[in-house]
């Protein structure tokens, strides 16, 4: 059956007023050439209604009934690694048959998406204690006390690190296009250790780690750059060094260098990378040194102290300004990982 066309507003609405004046369903109909029940469905909807156009159509119906849906969802929310496959089998068993494509879009409908689950550092019982208590013990400390800490870490910078994952935009058979391809070697290109630190006032010295780092060469990397950080940046008395629970960090030997030195160590919560500031500074530096497209290991080492001297000094103030903000990250979570 061919679909009728669709009345105009003026159409409808000149039904409506001969209506009005009193004349009959048949009389309208004959005078404007329209059916009778064309004529009736348009008056009962403006007198139900009281318009004339089209009202909005509610579309197919569902195919997982309301039960059904909170189904997916409560499977979903105590497991969030549930399949799609995974739910169709189980709806098949209570009876709907359903494809995946329907499932992602019910899925989508209640607001959520599939997301690559972010990687965190193993937490246990003990490390989640440690980290609500770090947080809550430091919780009302004021801005000037964070100031006054030299946040350091290490982390690996690799030759093609961000670059594996840009995006291009590119036509559909340019794919191959010299500007639309990133160059790789086998096994990455290879990659070189980094020790930084920085304070709320910029970023301190950055040090190429050579070789397998163990306690011996942690205290030399701290003499050479530990101490004439602090006083590029002016750290003044009573200042603390920061630095994580990694064994060549907290080994007796270390220990008693600091302690000889008179640096005073803030007492540091295991798995809390989410805790120090300068992963930011990391992943900042990581995005500046991809945009320069390093060639080899030793121009990579050149670019990353070139663009480590350049990040802004404000951009570190901000980092040890919202540093409150870490903390009740960590004790809304309940001690588990958070964003930083």
């Amino acid at each position: 059956m061919a679909k009728t066309k669709e009345l105009s507003k003026d159409v409808r609405d000149k039904i409506v007023d001969l209506h009005k004046a009193g004349m009959g369903y048949k009389t309208i109909a004959k005078q404007l050439g329209e059916k009778v029940t064309t004529v009736g469905a348009i008056i009962r909807k403006w007198k139900k209604h009281k318009i004339t156009v089209n009202l909005p159509r509610p579309g197919a119906p569902c195919k997982i009934s309301p039960c059904g849906v909170a189904m997916i969802m409560r499977m979903v929310r105590n497991q969030p690694r549930t399949t799609r496959e995974d739910l169709v089998n189980d709806l098949k068993a209570a009876g709907t048959i359903v494809t995946k494509k329907t499932i992602g879009n019910t899925l989508r409908r209640e607001g959520l998406k599939s997301c690559s689950a972010r990687k965190v550092p193993l937490l246990k019982k003990a490390h989640i204690h440690a980290r609500l208590k770090f947080a809550n013990e430091h919780l009302n400390d004021s801005e000037d006390n964070w100031v006054k800490v030299l946040w350091s870490d290490e982390t690996k910078m690799e030759l093609f690190g961000i670059n594996s994952t840009r995006r291009v935009w590119r036509r559909r058979n340019a794919a191959y296009d010299p500007k639309n391809t990133i160059p790789t070697v086998k096994h990455g290109g290879g990659n070189i250790m980094l020790w930084g630190c920085f304070s709320a006032k910029g970023t301190g010295q950055l040090h190429r780690i050579k070789g397998t780092m163990d306690g011996a060469m942690y205290r030399q990397i701290l003499g050479e750059n530990l101490l004439p950080s602090a006083r590029a940046l002016k750290m003044g008395r009573g200042w603390v060094f920061q630095h994580d629970n990694d064994p060549k960090h907290t080994a007796k030997a270390t220990k008693e260098w600091l302690k000889k030195k008179h640096i005073k160590v803030l007492e540091w919560p295991s798995q809390s990378p989410d805790l120090n500031p300068i992963e930011n500074l990391w992943r900042e530096l990581k995005v500046r040194v991809a945009k320069r497209q390093p060639r080899n290991l030793n121009d990579l080492e050149k670019i990353c102290k070139e663009e480590w001297d350049k990040i802004p000094p404000e951009m570190c103030a901000n980092l040890v300004a919202n540093y409150k903000k870490r903390l009740t990250s960590v004790i809304a979570n309940k001690g588990f990982a958070t964003k930083y």
